[in-house]
């Protein structure tokens, strides 16, 4: 994607801010002012789809509603994905995030200077500049799945993990998605997650909200191995 090529080519600024003081200027309060957790969450006029709790979920929360209230989800949604994918494949990027030691203006620099490569919107930016503030940039990968949590919950998808010993025929997908999606019921859309893992010897298990269903040879193989080992009674003649 062209962002994400945007990001990368952009995270050498991080060695630039790093090397040099006299590109640090004073934190602007009225940036982390606008944009905290605790402000977002008390005007609720924007209706959280999700319950979410812990500091990731309260920091996705924020997100949210400042993107809808400015009508800005979608893209939001993406700037954010683009920047952890990025992210991933940077080494420079990722030790900077987890160093504590990094003054908070250094972060705020090249947060700012990132964001104005890869042409963020004024929400994304704002919102990692309070991350920046606050150290919590380390976290952003966990920030970004809770956000996608409530990003799908508000398009009313439901994801469902499908976890077999090799990936499943497109065929097979299909019907797996038809039944779950009549099983989900009307206003639901189903997005399928597959996850291969020879572990499981073989059929299927699936996972979707708190549900779990252990269809796999693995499970049955161990259902066995218990029954096999209980006690067998006999009665009395």
């Amino acid at each position: 994607m062209a962002t994400v090529s945007r990001i990368r080519s952009s995270l050498s600024v991080f060695n630039k801010i790093l090397r040099s003081n006299s590109q640090l200027s004073p934190l602007h309060p009225q940036l982390s002012k606008g944009f905290s957790t605790s402000s977002l969450q008390k005007e609720q006029k924007v209706k959280v789809p999700l319950a979410l709790f812990g500091g990731s979920g309260n920091y996705a929360s924020a997100l949210y509603i400042a993107a809808v209230k400015t009508n800005a989800l979608e893209k939001v949604e993406s700037e954010i994905l683009d920047l952890v994918e990025a992210s991933k494949k940077a080494d420079t990027y990722f030790q900077f995030t987890k160093d504590l030691s990094v003054p908070a203006e250094t972060r705020v620099n090249a947060i700012n200077e990132i964001c104005t490569q890869a042409k963020f919107s004024d929400v994304t930016k704002h919102f990692l500049v309070v991350l920046a503030e606050n150290g919590r940039l380390r976290n952003l990968d966990t920030i970004a799945k809770r956000f996608v949590e409530l990003t799908m919950a508000h398009k009313g998808e439901v994801k469902v993990t499908v976890t077999s010993v090799i990936p499943l025929p497109p065929e097979e997908e299909k019907e797996l998605k038809e039944t779950l999606q009549e099983t989900l019921g009307q206003g639901k859309k189903v997005k399928v997650e597959q996850k291969v893992d020879p572990s499981i010897l073989g059929g299927l298990v699936v996972e979707f909200g708190q549900k779990v269903f252990d269809m796999s040879i693995k499970s049955r193989a161990r259902q066995m191995e218990r029954f096999l080992r209980e006690p067998i009674h006999f009665g009395t003649l």
